[in-house]
């Protein structure tokens, strides 16, 4: 049978003496349970709310043991940044008047432009886009 094989005779035997483990076997299962629910939550649960759901489906579970099962699979949640505020409105600086008083109708083609910023965020760093709209034909008329 070994010959067959072509494993070594006591490399058979030390097989058949050291099985798997009930809690290795029982972490395979968990690892793949884990991993969908971290899927399934597009990677932004951590091991404290996995655990919750586990437990919800009468997986007695501890916290740590889910976390160690999530760095062993490289299961990392994404953190929430902290609000960052952009805008500064407490200053003496003078302020442009509102001209349009939120009518954004226009009868005439190239009478009325509105104009916004936007911030993305991309690999490089933040890119800022401000962008002009003509308000009678709602195209952008240009963008830097």
């Amino acid at each position: 049978m070994c010959q067959l094989l072509e494993v070594g005779r006591s490399s058979f035997y030390e097989y058949l003496k050291n099985k798997t483990s009930i809690r290795t076997l029982e972490n395979q299962c968990l690892k793949l349970r884990i991993k969908d629910i971290f899927m399934h939550n597009r990677s932004s649960y951590g091991s404290r709310r996995i655990r919750k759901i586990l437990q919800l489906e009468g997986i007695i579970i501890s916290r740590r043991r889910v976390g160690k099962l999530m760095k062993q699979q490289n299961l990392y949640c994404k953190t929430k940044c902290k609000f960052k505020v952009t805008t500064d409105s407490k200053h003496n600086l003078p302020i442009a008047s509102n001209l349009l008083q939120r009518n954004f109708t226009a009868t005439k083609l190239d009478k009325k432009y509105v104009g916004d910023i936007t911030y993305i965020w991309t690999n490089e760093g933040w890119l800022y886009l401000a962008v002009v709209i003509d308000l009678f034909s709602r195209r952008v008329i240009g963008w830097l």
